[in-house]
Protein backbone atom coordinates (compact mmCIF):
# COMPACT_ATOMS: atom_id res chain seq x y z
CA UNK A 1 0.00 0.00 0.00
CA UNK A 2 2.68 2.30 0.69
CA UNK A 3 4.56 1.28 -2.41
CA UNK A 4 1.31 1.99 -4.70
CA UNK A 5 0.91 5.21 -2.32
CA UNK A 6 4.56 6.36 -3.45
CA UNK A 7 4.22 5.09 -6.52
CA UNK A 8 1.08 7.50 -7.13
CA UNK A 9 2.69 10.29 -5.60
CA UNK A 10 4.96 10.82 -8.71
CA UNK A 11 2.74 9.60 -11.03
CA UNK A 12 3.44 6.16 -12.20
CA UNK A 13 0.30 4.29 -10.85
CA UNK A 14 -2.65 6.00 -12.05
CA UNK A 15 -5.13 6.27 -8.92
CA UNK A 16 -7.82 4.26 -10.48
CA UNK A 17 -5.67 1.22 -10.72
CA UNK A 18 -5.71 1.01 -6.98
CA UNK A 19 -7.83 -1.30 -5.25
CA UNK A 20 -8.34 0.39 -2.33
CA UNK A 21 -11.23 -0.39 0.22
CA UNK A 22 -13.83 2.77 0.48
CA UNK A 23 -13.13 3.28 4.19
CA UNK A 24 -9.30 3.52 3.37
CA UNK A 25 -9.43 5.97 1.09
CA UNK A 26 -8.86 9.45 2.44
CA UNK A 27 -11.64 12.38 1.75
CA UNK A 28 -10.49 14.26 -0.55
CA UNK A 29 -8.21 17.42 -0.06
CA UNK A 30 -9.89 20.47 -0.07
CA UNK A 31 -9.00 22.69 -2.28
CA UNK A 32 -6.91 25.22 -1.15
CA UNK A 33 -7.83 28.88 -1.91
CA UNK A 34 -5.88 30.39 -4.76
CA UNK A 35 -3.43 33.23 -4.26
CA UNK A 36 -4.90 35.95 -6.00
CA UNK A 37 -2.77 37.09 -8.96
CA UNK A 38 -1.01 39.94 -8.43
CA UNK A 39 -2.07 42.38 -11.07
CA UNK A 40 0.47 43.33 -14.10
CA UNK A 41 1.92 46.56 -13.22
CA UNK A 42 -0.34 48.16 -16.23
CA UNK A 43 -3.44 46.92 -15.16
CA UNK A 44 -5.95 47.67 -12.98
CA UNK A 45 -7.58 45.10 -10.71
CA UNK A 46 -10.59 43.75 -11.85
CA UNK A 47 -13.76 46.02 -10.54
CA UNK A 48 -11.43 48.87 -9.69
CA UNK A 49 -12.39 52.17 -11.14
CA UNK A 50 -9.53 53.87 -13.57
CA UNK A 51 -8.21 56.92 -11.74
CA UNK A 52 -8.02 60.61 -13.59
CA UNK A 53 -4.13 59.91 -14.43
CA UNK A 54 -4.30 56.30 -15.56
CA UNK A 55 -2.90 57.17 -19.32
CA UNK A 56 -0.21 59.21 -17.09
CA UNK A 57 3.27 57.65 -16.91
CA UNK A 58 3.59 55.98 -13.44
CA UNK A 59 5.56 57.90 -10.98
CA UNK A 60 8.47 56.37 -10.04
CA UNK A 61 8.61 53.86 -6.66
CA UNK A 62 9.50 55.66 -3.94
CA UNK A 63 13.14 54.99 -2.44
CA UNK A 64 13.53 53.31 0.12
CA UNK A 65 15.11 54.70 3.63
CA UNK A 66 18.50 52.65 3.41
CA UNK A 67 18.66 54.18 -0.16
CA UNK A 68 17.87 57.90 0.56
CA UNK A 69 20.15 57.90 3.45
CA UNK A 70 23.03 57.03 1.25
CA UNK A 71 22.31 59.27 -1.40
CA UNK A 72 21.95 62.51 1.33
CA UNK A 73 25.51 60.73 2.34
CA UNK A 74 26.69 60.36 -1.44
CA UNK A 75 26.65 64.52 -1.10
CA UNK A 76 30.01 64.44 0.29
CA UNK A 77 33.46 63.72 -0.62
CA UNK A 78 34.36 60.31 0.39
CA UNK A 79 36.78 61.35 2.61
CA UNK A 80 34.39 63.20 4.18
CA UNK A 81 31.09 61.34 4.16
CA UNK A 82 31.99 58.69 6.92
CA UNK A 83 33.56 60.92 9.43
CA UNK A 84 32.22 60.15 13.28
CA UNK A 85 28.98 61.10 14.55
CA UNK A 86 28.00 61.26 18.22
CA UNK A 87 26.19 58.49 19.46
CA UNK A 88 27.56 56.27 17.33
CA UNK A 89 27.45 52.38 18.13
CA UNK A 90 30.08 49.68 16.87
CA UNK A 91 30.54 46.11 16.79
CA UNK A 92 33.71 44.47 15.27
CA UNK A 93 36.15 41.31 14.48
CA UNK A 94 39.32 40.97 14.44
CA UNK A 95 42.46 38.84 14.05
CA UNK A 96 45.99 38.94 14.04
CA UNK A 97 49.59 38.59 16.11
CA UNK A 98 50.26 37.77 19.70
CA UNK A 99 53.72 38.54 20.41
CA UNK A 100 53.81 37.44 24.22
CA UNK A 101 56.87 37.97 26.62
CA UNK A 102 59.20 35.31 28.06
CA UNK A 103 59.23 36.49 31.55
CA UNK A 104 55.36 36.14 31.39
CA UNK A 105 53.41 35.61 34.47
CA UNK A 106 50.60 33.36 32.99
CA UNK A 107 51.19 30.33 35.21
CA UNK A 108 49.95 28.76 38.61
CA UNK A 109 53.10 28.80 40.97
CA UNK A 110 51.71 25.99 42.83
CA UNK A 111 51.79 23.27 40.52
CA UNK A 112 54.31 24.55 37.85
CA UNK A 113 57.02 26.79 37.22
CA UNK A 114 56.89 29.19 34.22
CA UNK A 115 57.72 28.50 30.67
CA UNK A 116 58.03 30.54 27.67
CA UNK A 117 55.45 30.59 24.45
CA UNK A 118 56.05 30.41 21.07
CA UNK A 119 57.18 33.18 19.88
CA UNK A 120 54.22 34.37 17.98
CA UNK A 121 50.50 33.40 18.09
CA UNK A 122 47.24 33.66 16.92
CA UNK A 123 44.61 36.30 18.30
CA UNK A 124 41.22 36.48 17.77
CA UNK A 125 39.19 39.04 18.75
CA UNK A 126 35.13 40.40 19.11
CA UNK A 127 34.82 43.80 20.27
CA UNK A 128 31.60 46.72 21.38
CA UNK A 129 31.87 50.01 21.54
CA UNK A 130 29.98 53.43 22.05
CA UNK A 131 30.55 56.63 21.00
CA UNK A 132 29.21 59.39 22.80
CA UNK A 133 31.57 61.83 21.43
CA UNK A 134 32.51 62.53 17.71
CA UNK A 135 36.15 62.20 19.58
CA UNK A 136 35.40 59.96 22.33
CA UNK A 137 34.08 56.80 23.07
CA UNK A 138 34.32 53.19 25.20
CA UNK A 139 35.03 49.92 24.10
CA UNK A 140 34.89 46.64 25.54
CA UNK A 141 36.83 43.96 24.07
CA UNK A 142 37.38 39.79 24.10
CA UNK A 143 40.94 38.49 23.40
CA UNK A 144 41.38 34.55 22.19
CA UNK A 145 45.27 33.70 22.12
CA UNK A 146 45.66 30.00 21.58
CA UNK A 147 49.53 28.89 21.63
CA UNK A 148 52.28 26.33 22.68
CA UNK A 149 54.78 26.45 25.23
CA UNK A 150 57.89 26.16 23.97
CA UNK A 151 59.35 22.87 25.18
CA UNK A 152 59.82 19.31 23.61
CA UNK A 153 56.21 18.34 23.86
CA UNK A 154 54.51 21.88 22.28
CA UNK A 155 52.15 21.67 24.34
CA UNK A 156 49.10 23.78 24.06
CA UNK A 157 47.88 26.55 26.06
CA UNK A 158 44.90 28.80 25.70
CA UNK A 159 45.57 32.42 26.43
CA UNK A 160 42.86 34.84 26.80
CA UNK A 161 41.95 38.66 27.60
CA UNK A 162 39.36 40.77 28.79
CA UNK A 163 40.16 44.64 27.88
CA UNK A 164 38.34 47.68 28.00
CA UNK A 165 39.48 51.18 27.02
CA UNK A 166 38.73 54.91 25.98
CA UNK A 167 39.24 55.63 22.28
CA UNK A 168 40.21 58.88 21.29
CA UNK A 169 39.92 59.90 17.66
CA UNK A 170 39.93 62.30 14.97
CA UNK A 171 36.68 62.83 14.08
CA UNK A 172 37.26 64.76 10.54
CA UNK A 173 37.31 62.15 7.98
CA UNK A 174 36.90 58.78 6.67
CA UNK A 175 40.17 58.01 7.79
CA UNK A 176 39.75 57.83 11.65
CA UNK A 177 43.26 57.46 13.24
CA UNK A 178 42.92 57.00 17.00
CA UNK A 179 44.57 56.37 20.27
CA UNK A 180 43.71 54.20 23.37
CA UNK A 181 44.47 53.03 26.66
CA UNK A 182 42.62 50.94 29.13
CA UNK A 183 42.86 47.94 31.61
CA UNK A 184 41.56 44.40 31.97
CA UNK A 185 42.31 40.83 32.87
CA UNK A 186 45.22 38.48 31.21
CA UNK A 187 44.38 34.62 31.91
CA UNK A 188 45.88 31.46 31.31
CA UNK A 189 43.84 27.79 31.00
CA UNK A 190 45.91 24.91 30.39
CA UNK A 191 46.34 21.22 31.64
CA UNK A 192 47.44 21.73 35.54
CA UNK A 193 50.45 19.69 34.13
CA UNK A 194 51.40 22.87 32.02
CA UNK A 195 50.99 25.90 33.61
CA UNK A 196 47.82 25.75 35.35
CA UNK A 197 45.10 28.46 35.31
CA UNK A 198 45.52 31.95 36.11
CA UNK A 199 44.15 35.23 35.64
CA UNK A 200 46.69 38.53 36.39
CA UNK A 201 45.46 42.32 35.92
CA UNK A 202 46.92 44.25 32.64
CA UNK A 203 46.95 47.62 31.35
CA UNK A 204 47.08 48.65 27.58
CA UNK A 205 47.67 51.40 25.15
CA UNK A 206 48.16 51.17 21.39
CA UNK A 207 47.25 53.41 18.27
CA UNK A 208 45.49 52.44 15.23
CA UNK A 209 43.44 53.72 12.22
CA UNK A 210 40.10 53.08 11.26
CA UNK A 211 39.11 53.16 7.60
CA UNK A 212 34.96 53.77 6.36
CA UNK A 213 34.13 52.06 3.46
CA UNK A 214 30.15 52.69 3.56
CA UNK A 215 27.79 53.74 5.75
CA UNK A 216 28.50 50.79 8.24
CA UNK A 217 30.95 48.73 7.63
CA UNK A 218 35.01 49.65 7.87
CA UNK A 219 38.08 48.15 8.28
CA UNK A 220 40.25 48.80 11.26
CA UNK A 221 44.13 48.12 11.64
CA UNK A 222 46.18 49.01 15.19
CA UNK A 223 48.96 47.45 17.45
CA UNK A 224 48.63 47.41 21.58
CA UNK A 225 51.45 47.24 24.29
CA UNK A 226 50.14 45.04 27.08
CA UNK A 227 51.58 45.30 30.37
CA UNK A 228 50.93 42.36 32.68
CA UNK A 229 52.87 41.35 36.25
CA UNK A 230 56.65 39.86 35.34
CA UNK A 231 57.58 35.91 36.02
CA UNK A 232 57.38 35.69 39.52
CA UNK A 233 57.44 39.05 40.60
CA UNK A 234 54.18 40.98 41.11
CA UNK A 235 55.72 43.91 41.82
CA UNK A 236 57.91 44.51 37.93
CA UNK A 237 56.12 44.40 34.75
CA UNK A 238 56.80 43.27 31.71
CA UNK A 239 55.23 43.55 27.60
CA UNK A 240 53.55 41.55 25.69
CA UNK A 241 52.43 43.00 22.22
CA UNK A 242 49.21 42.38 19.77
CA UNK A 243 48.73 43.12 16.18
CA UNK A 244 45.36 43.38 15.04
CA UNK A 245 43.42 43.73 11.89
CA UNK A 246 39.69 43.20 10.88
CA UNK A 247 36.49 44.56 9.99
CA UNK A 248 33.76 46.73 11.74
CA UNK A 249 30.05 47.35 11.86
CA UNK A 250 28.49 51.06 12.43
CA UNK A 251 25.53 51.38 14.03
CA UNK A 252 22.94 54.30 14.35
CA UNK A 253 24.56 56.88 11.54
CA UNK A 254 22.34 59.32 10.70
CA UNK A 255 22.67 61.16 7.24
CA UNK A 256 24.44 64.49 7.06
CA UNK A 257 22.74 67.52 8.00
CA UNK A 258 21.52 69.13 4.86
CA UNK A 259 23.50 71.91 3.19
CA UNK A 260 22.96 75.14 4.07
CA UNK A 261 20.82 77.22 2.28
CA UNK A 262 22.48 79.00 0.23
CA UNK A 263 21.25 83.02 -0.37
CA UNK A 264 19.39 83.92 -3.00
CA UNK A 265 21.21 85.57 -5.67
CA UNK A 266 21.99 89.79 -5.36
CA UNK A 267 21.26 91.54 -8.50
CA UNK A 268 24.31 93.69 -8.64
CA UNK A 269 22.18 96.44 -10.42
CA UNK A 270 18.39 96.14 -8.94
CA UNK A 271 16.84 99.34 -10.72
CA UNK A 272 18.97 98.41 -13.94
CA UNK A 273 20.49 102.13 -15.00
CA UNK A 274 23.76 100.50 -15.84
CA UNK A 275 25.12 101.74 -12.02
CA UNK A 276 25.73 99.11 -9.96
CA UNK A 277 24.33 99.17 -6.07
CA UNK A 278 27.14 99.64 -4.18
CA UNK A 279 28.07 102.62 -5.96
CA UNK A 280 24.78 104.02 -6.68
CA UNK A 281 22.94 106.63 -4.61
CA UNK A 282 19.53 105.61 -5.36
CA UNK A 283 19.79 101.36 -5.92
CA UNK A 284 15.94 100.79 -6.08
CA UNK A 285 14.82 104.00 -8.60
CA UNK A 286 16.48 104.07 -12.24
CA UNK A 287 18.79 106.87 -12.45
CA UNK A 288 21.58 108.05 -14.05
CA UNK A 289 25.72 108.84 -13.49
CA UNK A 290 27.63 109.76 -12.02
CA UNK A 291 25.02 109.36 -8.85
CA UNK A 292 22.40 106.82 -10.25
CA UNK A 293 19.28 109.18 -9.17
CA UNK A 294 16.96 110.40 -11.25
CA UNK A 295 17.96 113.49 -12.83
CA UNK A 296 14.94 115.10 -15.42
CA UNK A 297 17.35 117.81 -16.96
CA UNK A 298 20.77 116.03 -17.09
CA UNK A 299 22.63 118.73 -15.14
CA UNK A 300 24.18 116.31 -12.76
CA UNK A 301 21.77 117.23 -9.55
CA UNK A 302 19.36 115.06 -8.63
CA UNK A 303 15.87 115.56 -9.12
CA UNK A 304 15.19 115.16 -4.91
CA UNK A 305 17.72 118.46 -4.72
CA UNK A 306 17.40 120.44 -7.37
CA UNK A 307 15.53 122.95 -7.06
CA UNK A 308 14.65 123.18 -10.66
CA UNK A 309 14.27 119.73 -11.75
CA UNK A 310 13.28 120.39 -15.19
CA UNK A 311 15.67 123.01 -16.39
CA UNK A 312 19.18 122.40 -16.37
CA UNK A 313 21.38 124.70 -13.95
CA UNK A 314 24.47 125.10 -12.19
CA UNK A 315 25.64 124.64 -8.29
CA UNK A 316 24.45 125.37 -5.34
CA UNK A 317 20.51 125.04 -6.17
CA UNK A 318 20.35 123.47 -9.86
CA UNK A 319 18.94 126.32 -11.18
CA UNK A 320 20.24 128.22 -14.07
CA UNK A 321 22.32 131.17 -13.17
CA UNK A 322 20.43 134.37 -14.32
CA UNK A 323 21.37 137.41 -16.44
CA UNK A 324 19.11 139.97 -14.24
CA UNK A 325 19.45 143.11 -16.22
CA UNK A 326 19.23 140.83 -19.56
CA UNK A 327 22.24 141.91 -21.06
CA UNK A 328 23.60 138.59 -22.60
CA UNK A 329 25.96 138.87 -19.17
CA UNK A 330 25.27 136.38 -16.61
CA UNK A 331 24.81 137.72 -12.84
CA UNK A 332 28.51 136.35 -11.37
CA UNK A 333 30.32 138.23 -14.70
CA UNK A 334 28.43 140.72 -14.76
CA UNK A 335 29.56 144.14 -12.67
CA UNK A 336 26.58 146.01 -12.76
CA UNK A 337 23.60 143.07 -12.49
CA UNK A 338 20.98 145.60 -12.32
CA UNK A 339 22.25 147.81 -15.53
CA UNK A 340 22.86 146.51 -19.06
CA UNK A 341 26.14 146.28 -20.68
CA UNK A 342 26.55 149.33 -23.61
CA UNK A 343 27.72 147.22 -26.83
CA UNK A 344 30.36 149.76 -27.86
CA UNK A 345 33.44 148.00 -28.21
CA UNK A 346 34.70 149.22 -25.27
CA UNK A 347 34.55 147.58 -22.18
CA UNK A 348 31.93 145.47 -23.44
CA UNK A 349 32.20 142.21 -21.06
CA UNK A 350 32.27 144.39 -17.51
CA UNK A 351 28.50 144.57 -18.11
CA UNK A 352 28.33 147.85 -17.17
CA UNK A 353 27.10 151.15 -19.35
CA UNK A 354 29.97 153.11 -20.35
CA UNK A 355 30.73 155.85 -23.37
CA UNK A 356 33.87 155.61 -25.21
CA UNK A 357 36.06 157.88 -24.11
CA UNK A 358 36.64 161.63 -25.58
CA UNK A 359 40.40 160.32 -26.52
CA UNK A 360 39.14 156.85 -28.06
CA UNK A 361 36.24 158.96 -29.91
CA UNK A 362 39.28 160.66 -31.98
CA UNK A 363 40.30 157.71 -33.38
CA UNK A 364 37.46 155.76 -33.99
CA UNK A 365 36.11 155.56 -37.58
CA UNK A 366 37.99 157.61 -40.53
CA UNK A 367 41.20 159.37 -39.70
CA UNK A 368 42.31 161.98 -42.35
CA UNK A 369 45.88 163.08 -42.36
CA UNK A 370 47.39 159.74 -42.86
CA UNK A 371 49.07 160.04 -46.33
CA UNK A 372 51.43 157.54 -48.30
CA UNK A 373 53.89 157.76 -50.90
CA UNK A 374 52.71 157.19 -54.86
CA UNK A 375 52.68 153.80 -55.57
CA UNK A 376 53.76 152.68 -52.49
CA UNK A 377 52.65 151.69 -48.87
CA UNK A 378 55.45 154.29 -47.09
CA UNK A 379 53.91 156.95 -44.80
CA UNK A 380 54.44 160.46 -45.24
CA UNK A 381 56.62 162.27 -42.69
CA UNK A 382 53.64 164.83 -42.23
CA UNK A 383 51.19 161.65 -41.55
CA UNK A 384 53.20 161.02 -37.90
CA UNK A 385 52.49 163.72 -35.33
CA UNK A 386 48.86 162.16 -36.12
CA UNK A 387 50.22 158.61 -35.63
CA UNK A 388 51.96 159.70 -32.41
CA UNK A 389 48.96 160.83 -30.76
CA UNK A 390 47.18 157.74 -31.52
CA UNK A 391 50.25 156.08 -29.91
CA UNK A 392 49.81 157.54 -26.91
CA UNK A 393 45.91 157.28 -26.46
CA UNK A 394 46.86 153.55 -26.94
CA UNK A 395 49.30 153.48 -24.01
CA UNK A 396 46.77 155.30 -22.22
CA UNK A 397 44.14 153.11 -22.91
CA UNK A 398 45.68 148.95 -22.73
CA UNK A 399 42.45 146.94 -22.78
CA UNK A 400 41.38 149.36 -26.59
CA UNK A 401 42.24 146.57 -29.32
CA UNK A 402 42.75 148.69 -32.95
CA UNK A 403 41.56 146.67 -36.20
CA UNK A 404 43.11 148.98 -39.07
CA UNK A 405 41.38 149.15 -42.17
CA UNK A 406 42.38 150.53 -45.71
CA UNK A 407 40.15 151.20 -48.89
CA UNK A 408 41.14 152.66 -52.31
CA UNK A 409 38.82 154.18 -55.25
CA UNK A 410 37.91 151.96 -58.03
CA UNK A 411 40.72 153.37 -60.39
CA UNK A 412 42.85 150.56 -61.37
CA UNK A 413 42.45 147.04 -61.12
CA UNK A 414 40.65 145.43 -58.21
CA UNK A 415 43.70 143.17 -57.39
CA UNK A 416 46.13 145.60 -57.17
CA UNK A 417 43.89 147.81 -55.37
CA UNK A 418 43.10 145.45 -52.92
CA UNK A 419 46.77 144.70 -51.91
CA UNK A 420 47.84 147.81 -51.48
CA UNK A 421 45.55 148.48 -49.37
CA UNK A 422 46.35 145.84 -47.15
CA UNK A 423 49.92 146.81 -47.24
CA UNK A 424 48.85 150.87 -46.05
CA UNK A 425 46.86 149.38 -43.36
CA UNK A 426 49.93 147.35 -42.49
CA UNK A 427 52.40 150.05 -42.59
CA UNK A 428 50.36 151.78 -40.34
CA UNK A 429 50.10 148.60 -38.24
CA UNK A 430 53.76 148.56 -38.42
CA UNK A 431 54.55 152.36 -36.98
CA UNK A 432 52.13 151.75 -34.03
CA UNK A 433 54.12 148.82 -32.85
CA UNK A 434 57.68 150.13 -33.66
CA UNK A 435 56.15 152.91 -31.09
CA UNK A 436 55.97 150.18 -28.16
CA UNK A 437 52.20 148.96 -29.05
CA UNK A 438 51.48 145.19 -28.63
CA UNK A 439 51.28 143.86 -31.93
CA UNK A 440 48.35 141.43 -30.70
CA UNK A 441 46.37 144.53 -30.10
CA UNK A 442 46.21 145.53 -33.79
CA UNK A 443 45.13 143.80 -36.24
CA UNK A 444 44.58 144.41 -40.33
CA UNK A 445 42.33 144.58 -43.24
CA UNK A 446 42.24 145.32 -47.17
CA UNK A 447 39.33 145.92 -48.56
CA UNK A 448 40.46 147.62 -51.46
CA UNK A 449 37.93 149.62 -53.40
CA UNK A 450 35.02 147.43 -52.14
CA UNK A 451 33.65 149.58 -49.15
CA UNK A 452 33.74 153.33 -50.83
CA UNK A 453 32.13 156.05 -48.36
CA UNK A 454 30.63 157.66 -51.61
CA UNK A 455 30.06 156.81 -55.00
CA UNK A 456 33.67 157.34 -56.83
CA UNK A 457 31.56 159.79 -59.35
CA UNK A 458 34.28 162.15 -59.43
CA UNK A 459 37.89 163.78 -58.19
CA UNK A 460 36.64 164.53 -54.77
CA UNK A 461 34.47 161.56 -53.78
CA UNK A 462 37.80 159.44 -54.89
CA UNK A 463 39.71 161.01 -52.92
CA UNK A 464 37.12 160.62 -49.78
CA UNK A 465 37.43 157.18 -50.65
CA UNK A 466 41.24 156.53 -50.06
CA UNK A 467 41.23 156.21 -46.52
CA UNK A 468 42.35 154.60 -43.55
CA UNK A 469 39.86 153.55 -40.89
CA UNK A 470 40.57 152.64 -37.64
CA UNK A 471 38.07 149.81 -35.53
CA UNK A 472 37.97 150.23 -31.72
CA UNK A 473 37.64 147.02 -30.15
CA UNK A 474 37.71 146.18 -26.94
CA UNK A 475 40.30 143.54 -25.50
CA UNK A 476 37.60 140.88 -24.63
CA UNK A 477 36.14 141.48 -28.61
CA UNK A 478 37.71 138.86 -31.23
CA UNK A 479 39.37 140.52 -33.41
CA UNK A 480 38.61 139.36 -37.03
CA UNK A 481 41.57 138.44 -39.23
CA UNK A 482 43.53 140.45 -41.81
CA UNK A 483 42.76 140.07 -45.30
CA UNK A 484 45.45 138.47 -46.94
CA UNK A 485 47.60 139.61 -50.33
CA UNK A 486 47.04 138.25 -53.65
CA UNK A 487 49.55 135.26 -53.95
CA UNK A 488 51.08 136.85 -57.55
CA UNK A 489 51.05 140.76 -56.84
CA UNK A 490 54.50 142.26 -55.40
CA UNK A 491 54.67 144.82 -53.00
CA UNK A 492 55.38 148.07 -53.86
CA UNK A 493 54.61 147.79 -58.00
CA UNK A 494 52.65 149.47 -59.89
CA UNK A 495 49.35 148.08 -61.44
CA UNK A 496 50.90 148.51 -65.06
CA UNK A 497 53.72 150.71 -65.60
CA UNK A 498 56.15 152.61 -63.68
CA UNK A 499 54.20 155.76 -64.63
CA UNK A 500 50.71 154.22 -64.47
CA UNK A 501 48.60 156.01 -62.08
CA UNK A 502 48.17 154.62 -58.31
CA UNK A 503 44.24 154.33 -57.68
CA UNK A 504 43.71 155.08 -53.48
CA UNK A 505 46.64 157.28 -53.17
CA UNK A 506 46.50 160.95 -51.74
CA UNK A 507 48.37 162.90 -54.71
CA UNK A 508 50.30 165.92 -53.68
CA UNK A 509 53.70 166.73 -52.94
CA UNK A 510 53.40 167.12 -49.35
CA UNK A 511 50.84 168.04 -46.37
CA UNK A 512 48.09 171.03 -47.47
CA UNK A 513 49.83 170.81 -51.38
CA UNK A 514 46.49 170.14 -53.13
CA UNK A 515 46.53 166.95 -55.18
CA UNK A 516 47.70 167.05 -58.54
CA UNK A 517 45.19 165.48 -61.04
CA UNK A 518 46.25 162.45 -62.99
CA UNK A 519 44.91 161.19 -65.74
CA UNK A 520 41.83 158.77 -65.26
CA UNK A 521 41.48 160.32 -61.28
Amino acid sequence: MKRSLAAWAVGIVPMSSMATPAWAEPPPPAAAPAAPAEPVADEAPLGAKPSAGAELDPAPPPQSRRARINAEHRRLPWIRRWAPQRNLGEIGISAGVFLPSEEHDLYDPVTRPSEPFWSAGVDVAVRGGFYPLRSLGIEAEFNAMPTRMRNLTNDFAFVYGFQSHVVFQLPYYSVVPFFLAGGGLLGIRSNILIQGNDVDPALHYGAGVRIAVSRIIGLRVEARQILSASEALQGAGTGHVQVLGGITFTLGRKPPPPPPKLPPPVDPDRDRDGILNGVDDCPDVLGVAPHGCPDTDGDSFRDSVDACPEVPGVAPDGCPVKDTDGDGILDPDDDCIFEPETVNNYKDKDGCPDDLPPEVKKFSGTIDGIEFDTAKDTIRAGSRPLLDRAVAVLQEFPDIQLHIVGHTDDVGAPEFNLDLSRRRAESVKQYLVDKGIDASRISTEGRGMNDPRVPNDGEANRAKNRRIDFEVRSADSPAPGATPAPANTPANTPANTADAPVPGEVRGAGPGEPPAKQPGD
